[in-house]
């Protein structure tokens, strides 16, 4: 799938490779020792692990690996993702054959039911493989592909800067084959909503605006290829060479992609319905409930989880009201709400001054927080982490914030990106949750603990599973507020506003997708059931009809967490430790919520025989 190929920086959970000698099952060996068999196990996740970056040149860029295939895209047809399920069905078959999880240690037997269960959502999802669409606003490869070679390949040497080029030259043919897939299935009527189409169209008009295209600023592509090239120490006519060649590879090859891609949008908006949930395809029902389990890794219906989300929204406004008459505030929620959205003092200029000082302030965020990590973890991250904007050219259609894992080699650090593209829909009072949960000890701290871990499998320590890792950065925006923090009422509304996000998540998308809710239905829901800006709130809902499910995964992943850590508490009184309970959690890597159940509860048998 296009997620799964854009995105292997956080799902390269061994989705497409087999070692050559796992293609063909064969039979299992004899009188293996156990010892034999744990070696023998390792080994095998390896092998799997170098034949999938064989496959992958983009994961490799992931890793901070520059080789031979460094100047290379990924194969994004759909005989590749044939290939792909083939592949992987292979292994967790021979890996079936080969291994007896009884004569596995502990740590090995875990790896073997996780990637069983890795490979059993893949295949489940793999009949609704075209179903996802090839170009949006939110994961569309007209802008993730130049983000890509902004901000994950790295120039350090001339070879670097020649792959570079060599990219931009093979960014035409990707783009075409992406183009073709695109059209494959609009015939089938697998295509988004009329109005994701000028956000796609917008996203390319960018990408090839400007110099070498046309007169006036450089093109982002242009820019950063100089930006990199400049630092290089090499002579200047090298240099020169080096910036004429991606020129040249810009304009001949770039450019003409990019514009069948915008006439191919166009085309296909013409023809595009209004309707906006998965409920509309033939099969969207059973798509939708596949993709619910697969994010939130449960049985859960839509039904449920959607009552589950209105549960959490009115647990959530009953905290608000006790925050709203902290403050002193005369009035309803709902004028609370209105408040919040409102006055000025909330929000930042939309300038260049009002963007320095929301960066500022997440700055501050990052410090306050960064001083009491070691009173609750025993294990910390080494990688440093980063605050940037999201770059302009992909800021009008993309996410609110989001994160970027380290790579494993220390070459690029952990970057947390705000979009700053309209300042009133970022408001101060957020400015610390967002970053508890994205930086700070969110994603930061769980990826990179995950990416450093040294006793598992490439699989876990490079994988992802969207209800542990999300439902991680939603636990952690609360547990920042046990450490002490948002001292000011109002950033602690921003805390529970944005749990409260989270919660209405399960309403809108279950809505969307099941119940047949309307783009401007799920909207009215959030505007009056949140304090949320206008503009924040349109491109959520934007979000999740183009990413159904997803965003599920977030308050389940959570529930389950926040659960967890109160049973521990619990069962286990005085002999209780925070920060064991937080390593028991963080250093399996990413698990579903079940095995994460299952991890913890024997975490307090060990503390009670302990």
């Amino acid at each position: 799938m296009f997620r799964t190929l854009l995105f292997l920086s956080t799902a390269i959970a061994a989705a497409g490779t087999v070692p050559a000698t796992a293609q063909t099952p064969a039979a299992a060996p004899a009188a293996v020792a156990p010892a034999d068999q744990n070696a023998a196990i390792q080994q095998f996740f390896i092998e799997f692990d170098k034949a999938e970056l064989a496959l992958s040149p983009m994961t490799k860029s992931y890793r901070g690996i520059r080789d031979g295939d460094y100047g290379k895209w990924n194969d994004f047809s759909d005989a590749a993702e044939v290939r792909q399920h083939a592949l992987q069905q292979a292994a967790v078959a021979q890996m079936r054959q080969r291994f007896d999880p009884a004569r596995l240690d502990e740590n090995n037997r875990l790896s073997f039911h996780l990637f069983e269960k890795m490979i059993e959502r893949r295949d489940r999802a793999f009949p609704y493989r075209d179903h996802e669409y090839a170009f949006d606003q939110m994961n569309g490869a007209q802008s993730q592909l130049p983000a890509f070679l902004i901000n994950i390949h790295r120039v350090m040497t001339k070879a670097d800067a020649e792959a570079y080029v060599s990219r931009l030259q093979g960014l035409g043919p990707a783009i075409d084959q992406i183009i073709a897939e695109s059209k494959t299935r609009a015939a089938k009527g697998l295509t988004p909503p009329k109005w994701v189409y000028p956000y796609v169209i917008s996203d390319a008009q960018n990408v090839i605006k400007g110099a070498p295209f046309d007169a006036g600023a450089d093109a982002p592509l242009y820019a950063d290829l100089k930006a990199k090239v400049a630092k290089l120490d090499i002579p200047q006519a090298e240099k020169d060479a080096l910036v004429a060649a991606g020129a040249k590879a810009l304009t001949t090859s770039v450019k003409p992609a990019y514009a069948r891609l915008i006439a191919e949008m166009g085309a296909q908006e013409k023809l595009a319905g209004t309707d906006d949930g998965v409920w509309r395809f033939k099969d969207g029902a059973a798509y939708y409930a596949e993709r619910l389990s697969n994010y939130t890794t449960t049985a859960l219906t839509p039904d449920q989880i959607h009552q589950i989300g209105l549960d959490n929204v009115a647990r959530i406004h009953g905290e608000m009201k006790a925050i709203m008459d902290k403050t002193g505030f005369k009035g309803d929620l709902q004028a609370f709400f209105q408040f919040m959205r409102t006055d000025k003092q909330f929000y930042a200029p939309n300038t260049d001054e009002g963007r320095a000082l929301y960066l500022a302030e997440t700055e501050k965020a990052k410090q306050w927080v960064t001083a009491k990590l070691p009173q609750w973890f025993g294990v910390l991250p080494q990688a440093p982490l980063v605050v940037k904007r999201v770059e302009p050219f992909r800021e009008k259609s993309a996410g609110k914030a989001f994160y970027q894992s380290p790579a494993p080699d220390g070459s690029r650090p952990g970057t947390y990106y705000a979009n700053l593209y309209d300042m009133a829909d970022m408001p101060l009072f957020e400015v610390e949750a967002l970053f508890y949960h994205e930086g700070l000890p969110g994603h930061h701290l769980q990826r990179t603990i995950q990416t450093e871990l040294k006793d598992v499998p490439p699989f876990r320590q490079f994988g992802g599973v969207t209800a542990y890792s999300e439902g991680w950065g939603l636990y952690s925006e609360k547990l920042a507020k046990d450490m002490g923090l948002y001292t000011d009422p109002y950033r602690d509304f921003g805390r529970l506003q944005l749990e409260l996000h989270r919660a209405i998540r399960l309403v809108v998308d279950t809505g969307l997708h099941h119940k047949r809710w309307t783009r401007e239905q799920a909207i009215k829901y959030v505007e009056d059931n949140s304090a949320d800006a206008p503009g924040g709130i349109v491109k959520a809902i934007e979000r999740y009809v183009v990413y159904p499910g997803q965003a599920t995964a977030y308050m389940i992943g959570r529930l389950k967490i926040s659960e967890l850590r109160d049973k521990a508490q619990k069962a286990l009184g005085d002999r209780f430790d925070v920060r064991g309970f937080h390593d028991v959690v963080l250093k399996s890597g990413p698990v579903p919520l079940d095995v994460l159940e299952e991890q913890v509860d024997a975490w307090i048998a060990s503390r009670k025989a302990g």
